[in-house]
């Protein structure tokens, strides 16, 4: 999946995806989006782990970035996020997070996401659900 139109959005101005330090990567795989993210001061917990938070937004940026790939000039927002954390990264090490798309509705995708630590080891599992909408069109001032 090719998320290079996505990444130049993405970083034309500051979000989420920036401030946390996502890297969104393409894929060969027409249903599969990767991320990078490294805990560091900006997504950790004040113990030094990375925050269970940062590892949802990562899982449901990235099935927005895929959900954005695969639908040009539509918004795609989530809508339901839900996952698992179960096992703690500390700061300095860097997470991947792969999602495999499970089902592209013309309204509604749904996402599985895994994020692993740099070990491989599983960190979380993230189902990511969401809402594909059609801009309005902007009615031209008279």
């Amino acid at each position: 999946m090719n998320v290079d139109r996505i990444k130049e959005i993405i970083e034309k101005s500051p979000n989420l995806s920036t401030a946390l330090g996502m890297h969104f990567i393409s894929t060969p795989d027409d249903d599969m989006c990767m991320a990078t993210m490294k805990v560091d001061e900006r997504n950790r917990q004040p113990f030094g782990f990375l925050s269970g938070g940062a590892s949802l937004a990562l899982a449901e940026n990235l099935a927005g970035v895929g959900s954005s790939a695969l639908c040009p000039g539509k918004i795609c927002v989530g809508v339901s996020v839900s996952g698992d954390h179960v096992k703690a990264v500390e700061e300095g090490d860097t997470v991947t997070a792969l999602a495999h798309l499970v089902s592209k509705g013309r309204k509604l995708h749904v996402w599985d996401v895994q994020i692993n630590n740099s070990n491989g080891e599983l960190i979380s599992t993230v189902h990511v659900t969401n809402y594909i909408i059609t801009p309005k069109e902007k009615k031209e001032k008279k």
